[in-house]
């Protein structure tokens, strides 16, 4: 029997119905019979993908967690963030509605233990399609408690040995925690643990402005906080388009968030009861004063405690090293997710282990550089991407053009009152073939499925043209790309050549 329960906080109802699924306090792991064809370390989404696929095609398999089955996306990130941005969007609706016709009186409040109760409840009821109980009917032997590799070929849990013929590292990572001076004693919120909250933090000290940290930034202040966001960086967004991070940083403006860009963390300390976070700017020390501060500066891999130098695998600060194919340096192991890839994102780690899959089993030569992999930002508006950026198609020798479509001239846009966004795609001068794109808008993360498919199946923008999009949607947007790559081919002398033949027909 697993005798280290691992609660979540608050120790609430939904709480508990989550843990009964993902880690349940009364499990009895079951007596390894055999060798087995798969052992997944670590039950994320790259791990459950593993399991689960392998098991449905008949193989034995063994999944070992040693916390929460789900991993990040279920318990820390997708699944709770994406509850308390919706909750911050209707708070900003409400906020917007005069605009619209639509007034409130007497105003309105948000209740933030309502919001959070509301993600908890919904977070337990999707948990179910991790638990344990479902991985286990589904023939899995699942294995709750720290894992350990004691060979090349064998892994250790719970006082019990597995035998494999593949394995499969999925552990993912964690929220990176800087050597700040003065942080541990302050005390700081990560993406692990500002879902626990119960209260409104008056005030939101954000270090870092990735996603993370600028979709929390947002949410928070749409429930009432006052946020300030501190990066070192030049800009908010720093991976993503230019326009794209200023049109977000515009709107962040304009709802109060205030962005000190270029700040240098000093230390942190407890001022008069209250966090302060010191850092310099311009030479200039400065500080702002925070109920919290929530780190969101990056992620570290979960390579700890898994002793991979017994099992021959090479690893770094950066997770397990691993080919193209996904293979580690023991060719017995492969790997997947967080834990060895610079995509961090849960639909890139399903991808990968779908690829694990077919290259551990199936002599399967998949690459994972071939894999076109989408992201989006859930800001509002979004920012969704794909491929390369310009700079990048042209560092690797590709002749570039670029068209953009500004969701001002987008009607569907303009009716919803949300013009502040473009959809943008780079492609190869002479084929056409679409290497890259952005989209800014309501719906970006949603739209950018269309053009993933299009890379995938190397269809030319110009495509985009003829392809029938419903009125009025802000999707159009992309076909007015097709229709700018069309145009593009109309060179002058064409226009010569049609104006003398629609001259016969007057």
């Amino acid at each position: 029997m697993n005798s280290s329960p691992h609660l979540v906080q608050p120790d609430d109802a939904h709480n508990r119905a989550l843990v009964d699924n993902v880690h349940p306090t009364n499990w009895v792991n079951p007596q390894p019979q055999g060798k087995y064809n798969l052992v997944v370390l670590g039950a994320g989404t790259a791990g459950l993908v593993t399991a689960a696929g392998a098991a449905a095609l008949g193989a034995k398999v063994a999944l070992v967690e040693r916390h929460l089955l789900g991993g990040d996306c279920l318990n820390y990130g997708c699944v709770p963030s994406k509850a308390i941005i919706r909750a911050a969007r209707a708070a900003q609706a409400v906020r917007e509605a005069s605009d619209y016709g639509v007034h409130v009186p007497g105003g309105f409040q948000v209740n933030f233990a309502e919001a959070m109760g509301r993600m908890r409840r919904l977070r337990a009821e999707i948990s179910e399609h991790d638990s344990a109980k479902r991985f286990r009917d589904l023939g899995i032997d699942v294995f709750l408690g720290e894992a350990r590799f004691v060979g090349r070929s064998s892994v250790a849990v719970a006082g019990k040995q597995l035998e494999f013929s593949r394995a499969v590292i999925a552990t993912g990572a964690r929220a990176a925690e800087p050597r700040i001076p003065g942080l541990a004693e302050a005390g700081f919120l990560t993406n692990e643990t500002v879902f626990s909250l119960t209260k409104l933090p008056p005030r939101l000290c954000v270090i870092g402005a990735g996603p993370i940290g600028c979709e929390m930034a947002q949410a928070f202040r749409r429930l009432g906080s006052e946020v300030c966001i501190l990066t070192d960086g030049a800009c908010i967004l720093p991976r993503e388009d230019a326009d794209a991070a200023a049109i977000v940083q515009s709107q962040f403006a304009s709802e109060g968030i205030r962005v000190v860009l270029g700040a240098q963390i000093v230390k942190v300390e407890i001022v008069d009861g209250t966090r302060s976070v010191i850092f310099e700017q311009n030479g200039k020390e400065e500080h702002v004063a925070g109920d919290e501060v929530l780190m969101a500066i990056g992620r570290a891999p979960n390579v700890e405690g898994l002793n991979l130098e017994v099992a021959g695998v090479v690893y770094d600060k950066h997770g397990v090293s691993v080919d193209d194919r996904l293979r580690t340096t023991n060719p017995r192991i492969y790997a997947a997710g967080d834990i060895c890839s610079r995509f961090k994102f849960t639909h890139a780690a399903d991808a990968m282990a779908r690829l694990v899959l077919r290259n551990a089993f199936f002599f399967g030569r998949g690459k994972a550089s071939a894999l076109v992999i989408p992201w989006c930002t859930f800001t509002d508006p979004e920012v969704a991407h794909v491929g390369f950026y310009e700079n990048e198609a042209r560092q690797a020798g590709h002749q570039v053009v670029t068209y953009t479509t500004n969701l001002a001239d987008v009607d569907r846009a303009v009716l919803d009152g949300a013009t502040q966004g473009f959809a943008r795609v780079h492609a190869d001068k002479k084929t056409g073939r679409i290497l890259g794109a952005t989209l800014v808008g309501e719906h970006a993360g949603e739209s950018i499925g269309e053009l993933v498919l299009a890379m995938t199946r190397n269809i030319p923008i110009s495509a985009f043209a003829s392809t029938i999009h419903p009125y009025p949607t802000q999707a159009e947007a992309i076909k007015r790309l097709g229709d700018l790559s069309m145009r593009a081919r109309f060179k002058p002398w064409l226009k010569k050549l049609f104006t003398s033949y629609f001259k016969v027909w007057r």
